[in-house]
């Protein structure tokens, strides 16, 4: 799946990043439990002072200018825009904007179709901002359509994938509307990292064999954001589990859409269609 294009799909990247930097995407509830309850403190020993923490540095006007060069560059800009947040981070690297832009630099790599990048930085985003739910939903869908060759490394990539596609599922119902973001671009935001996150589940589901299971969060995917890689998973998955007029349905509906994605669709329509005539289908 891609992020969507044009201006919507902007102003959805930045209300995400700009959450996740603002600190609006909420912890999951066990988390907000631990934090909540009171320490124990041993009374026979004397309380550590607490550190001074480092102030944010100001920000000067050329980081203003810069960050501003950056946000302003749209999804179009391709490799200027990665070039432009590389440069950022190199030279403002404590700077307050920074979550916000590994965060949408971890998006441009995506739409770039650089894994490797895309992965790196994301990483980075994850280790100041572990619920940052559009970049944990880019690397849960990206990593399973990208595994290694190697089965052992596949395997630490598919169960990362997991990690991350739980997380997103469970803080996006937690979050809040920042202020000032319009509703529309909100849902949108929100329905693009549920599709994300449920396609890289629904994937990793098909890989392990769990063909009900991948078929659930593959018809959540599209549900949220209709998409023909996603449709194709979903018709791969039923088919793997026998249900072959579901799987001929949901090829239908790839091929219906125009992409790249469509004679291989429309092949896979034919063959579920035959099965469907030939071969017995499971109970659902």
């Amino acid at each position: 799946m891609r992020l969507r294009k044009g201006k919507d799909s902007a102003r959805a990247v930045w209300v995400l990043a700009g959450a996740a930097a603002l600190g609006l995407a909420a912890l999951p509830a066990r988390a907000q439990q631990q934090e909540e309850k009171p320490p124990t403190l041993d009374k026979s020993k004397q309380q550590a002072p607490t550190p001074p923490q480092p102030e944010t540095p100001p920000v000067s006007p050329e980081e203003e200018a810069a960050f501003k060069a950056y946000s302003e560059t749209g999804a179009a800009g391709g490799e200027k825009k990665a070039q432009l947040g590389e440069d950022f981070l190199q030279k403002y690297p404590q700077s307050r904007y920074r979550a916000i832009v590994l965060s949408t630099l971890t998006a441009a790599y995506f739409r770039l179709g650089q894994i490797d990048k895309m992965t790196a930085t994301g990483e980075k985003a994850l280790a100041g901002t572990p619920n940052d739910v559009q970049v944990l939903a880019i690397l849960a869908q990206t990593l399973p359509r990208s595994l290694s060759k190697d089965p052992a490394v596949a395997g630490k990539q598919l169960e990362q994938a997991e990690v991350y596609a739980r997380r997103a599922l469970d803080i996006i119902p937690t979050m809040s509307k920042p202020e000032g973001a319009a509703d529309e671009a909100w849902a949108a935001a929100k329905n693009s990292v549920l599709a994300m996150a449920h396609s890289g589940l629904g994937l990793v589901f098909i890989y392990r064999q769990r063909f009900n299971e991948a078929v659930a969060e593959l018809e959540q995917s599209v549900k949220a954001e209709p998409d023909p890689v996603n449709y194709f998973l979903l018709g791969m998955a039923n088919k793997n589990g026998l249900h072959y007029d579901d799987a001929a349905a949901a090829f239908e509906k790839c091929a219906a859409i125009l992409s790249p994605m469509q004679p291989r669709c429309q092949t896979a329509l034919v063959e579920a269609k035959k099965l469907a005539l030939t071969q017995p289908s499971a109970p659902k």
